[in-house]
């Protein structure tokens, strides 16, 4: 199962609430824990891949630091180079995953789901739009060899709703997405997914996985997706400072394992990226995101012995 990563760590001011350093302690748990898994960094998503998406002029103010001070504020992070050059890694590593999933059946991006970005502007630590950038480009690519549109299912399991990929979607039939979320949480003004479903606080294993499965009943009645981009958010946790619900580390695991299942049955290719984990202890979140990986090889077993 091929694995791509953004790179290098960005600076953070001491005390800032986003914990970078899960994505190495994930590396490491990965590395050291699962076979036949290939980490590979990813390139950097080009100006013109980000345009599928993105206005021009906020990519180019998000390269060179011209960004508006109000706009970097609403991102949560301070600018900096190697801020620009990870977010656009992180999208490029959405868009590796989706190529490999697509001639694999599973592959994975370590970071990404950056979903509150809109086409002009980031927020809630997101900067540019990875699902909905590999998206378009996969149609795309798609397109130039097959008569029909690449349709795109984005599963959105961070507590948060996924805002800004709601927005770029909103008018896209191409592309059909399925957010669940904190009812309350961040961010508090949503917007209109092809599905939302919301979860009173303290929401746990039950309901959640009741929930899930009526959505994803309802996803395959509307839609029938050639591609899955699953946003497997650890932060539904109940050890998550930011989430707010309760779900179990077995809970989690039973979420991830129903979503694969749901694309393998279909046989339909799965591209997933980490998303939000603000654990209490960092180490929840990152057990969290091993246990997806863990799910996600015996997935991609299958997908090889298929292909037998």
């Amino acid at each position: 199962m091929r694995v791509y990563y953004a790179g290098q760590s960005v600076y953070l001011p001491p005390g800032h609430r986003f914990p970078m350093s899960k994505y190495q302690l994930l590396r490491d748990r990965l590395t050291g824990e699962l076979l036949g898994i290939e980490l590979m960094q990813a390139l950097p998503a080009t100006d013109g891949e980000l345009a599928l998406v993105h206005s021009p002029s906020y990519v180019t103010a998000i390269s060179d630091g011209s960004v508006d001070a109000k706009v970097m504020r609403e991102i949560g992070f301070p600018w900096s180079e190697a801020m620009a050059d990870r977010a656009r890694r992180s999208v490029g590593a959405t868009v590796a995953a989706c190529r490999a999933a697509v001639e694999e059946g599973v592959a994975a991006n370590i970071a990404g789901g950056t979903h509150h970005a809109y086409a002009d502007r980031g927020g809630g630590f997101c900067v540019f739009n990875d699902a909905a950038v590999a998206s378009r480009l996969l149609q795309a690519e798609w397109s130039r060899s097959r008569a029909r549109t690449l349709k795109v299912a984005v599963i959105d399991l961070d507590v948060h709703q996924g805002n800004g990929t709601a927005h770029i979607f909103r008018c896209d039939a191409s592309v059909f997405t399925l957010s669940l979320h904190g009812q309350k949480n961040f961010p508090f003004r949503k917007e209109a997914s092809d599905l939302d479903v919301a979860f009173p606080d303290g929401c746990g294993d039950e309901e959640y996985l009741q929930g899930l499965e009526r959505a994803l009943g309802e996803l395959a009645q509307r839609f029938e997706p050639g591609l899955v981009i699953y946003l497997a958010g650890a932060d539904p946790h109940e050890g998550d400072r930011l989430g707010r619900l309760k779900l179990t580390l077995d809970g989690l695991e039973a979420r991830d394992r129903r979503v694969f299942d749901w694309a393998w049955q279909r046989r339909v290719p799965l591209a997933f990226a980490m998303a939000g984990g603000y654990g209490a202890r960092i180490e929840d979140t990152v057990q969290v995101q091993v246990n997806t990986f863990k799910v996600a090889a015996q997935y991609a077993q299958r997908w090889q012995n298929l292909a037998r």
